[in-house]
């Protein structure tokens, strides 16, 4: 059996038609249709850049640390816009998730992120209408000092901090009141690595032992 064509798409034109804080493109794009021949399509594509969320994880407390932020994408959908979240941020030009994560959690929660590691490159949050991809950094934090109200003065950022359990997280993920879709992913990886992170900072909180 001869192998199938992998279907193709090319930009034939690209114009900005949007810029602001954010920007919005034209693509003209000339695609292959799965039944044979092609066709050209026109679609406008939001541009933000790429951005990582922090799960901001206390093992001793077994606590995450979340921001309330007003959120317009919610209101303008109707929803009610102050929600919980993980600490995230856009990745800026030339700097790296994990650099990005640990610069976020300070502005954000005032906290420092130690032991930051990506435990997800990125998912596209909406492919049918952003570039934008979210990639999740795991740290640990000390979440007794959480609380208070951070964020970048220069984007009016506004943003109240706390720290929930971890089971506490996962009630909420589950019943919908927790409807962020990074939060939501992070807190199903936390509950599978859980009691492997927990393990392993109690191993290093141990004294060494003396030799007999």
């Amino acid at each position: 059996m001869p192998e199938k064509k992998k279907l193709e798409a090319k930009v034939v034109d690209l114009k900005r038609v949007f810029n602001g804080f954010f920007k919005i493109d034209r693509y003209e794009i000339e695609m292959d249709r799965h039944e044979g021949g092609t066709q050209r399509v026109v679609r406008e594509i939001f541009e933000r850049g790429h951005a990582v969320g922090v799960l901001a994880y206390d093992p001793l407390r077994d606590e995450v640390v979340l921001v309330n932020e007003m959120r317009p994408g919610i209101l303008a959908a109707g929803g009610y816009p102050y929600t919980d979240t993980l600490p995230a941020g856009g990745i800026a030009q030339g700097e790296t998730d994990i650099a990005a994560a640990v610069r976020e959690t300070q502005e954000e929660t005032g906290l420092e992120l130690k032991n930051p590691e990506v435990i997800h490159a990125g998912s596209y949050v909406s492919p049918g209408g952003t570039s934008e991809k979210i990639s999740i950094v795991f740290g640990i934090v000390d979440a007794s000092k959480a609380g208070g109200v951070f964020g970048n003065a220069d984007e009016k950022e506004n943003i109240k901090t706390s720290a929930v359990t971890a089971d506490e997280l996962m009630r909420r993920i589950k019943s919908g009141d927790i409807n962020d879709m990074k939060t939501m992913l992070a807190g199903y990886w936390l509950m599978e690595n859980r009691a492997r992170l927990q393990k392993a900072y109690a191993a290093k909180q141990k004294p060494p032992q003396p030799k007999p």
